[in-house]
C-alpha cells in the first residue's frame, strides 16, 4: 500500500538506489508513476506493505517500508529487486552496482568507480571535507542524518 513518505515511521526500513546516470525530467515523471504502482501492490505473504519512496537528485530511488505494519521478507524484497532490474533494462542505467561513489563537486553530483574515487583521494581531488552519499544507511532516520555527510564520515574515510 502506498502511503506518503513522510508519514511512515522514522525507524522505517530503506534501499537505495543510485543511477550511474542522472535521470531526465520525463524519465523522472514515468520512474514515479511506475514506483507507485509497485508500491501500491507491494506485499509480503499476502500482507500489504505500508511503503513509499523518494527520488533525489534525479539520481537516486529510495524505497522506505513501515515494519511496524508488517516486515518485507525475502519473496518481498526479490520482487523489489525485480522492479529496480527492470527499471535498469527500460532506462538503460545501472541501479545495483554497491562498488560505485556518487558524490558532490559543488552542486554537481558526480558518479565515479569506487577505484577512481580512491584515486581522486590519493591525487587530493577529493577530500574528507568532500560530501558523498552514503546508502548503506538503512532506516529513514539514518538516512535524514547520515545519508549526505563529509566523506571523513562515512566508510569512505579509510580512502583519507
Amino acid at each position: 500500500m502506498f502511503v506518503p513518505f513522510e508519514s511512515l515511521p522514522l525507524e522505517s526500513k530503506i534501499w537505495i538506489y543510485q543511477s550511474n546516470r542522472k535521470f531526465s525530467d520525463q524519465e523522472c515523471a514515468e520512474i514515479e508513476t511506475d514506483l507507485q504502482a509497485f508500491l501500491q501492490n507491494w506485499s509480503a505473504h499476502g500482507t500489504a506493505l505500508e511503503a513509499s519512496y523518494q527520488l533525489k537528485y534525479n539520481r537516486f530511488i529510495i524505497i522506505a517500508v513501515n515494519q511496524e505494519v508488517q516486515n518485507a521478507t525475502g519473496c518481498s524484497i526479490d520482487a523489489s529487486v525485480q522492479f529496480i532490474q527492470n527499471l535498469e533494462k527500460k532506462y538503460d542505467v545501472d541501479l545495483l552496482d554497491k562498488m560505485n561513489v556518487t558524490f558532490k563537486l559543488g552542486e554537481h553530483i558526480a558518479h565515479k568507480s569506487l577505484l577512481d574515487f580512491k584515486k581522486m583521494a590519493k591525487d587530493k581531488a577529493v577530500t574528507e571535507k568532500t560530501i558523498v552519499f552514503n546508502n548503506l544507511v538503512n532506516t529513514i532516520e539514518d538516512w535524514n542524518t547520515n545519508w549526505e555527510v563529509p566523506a571523513g564520515e562515512s566508510w569512505h574515510s579509510r580512502f583519507f
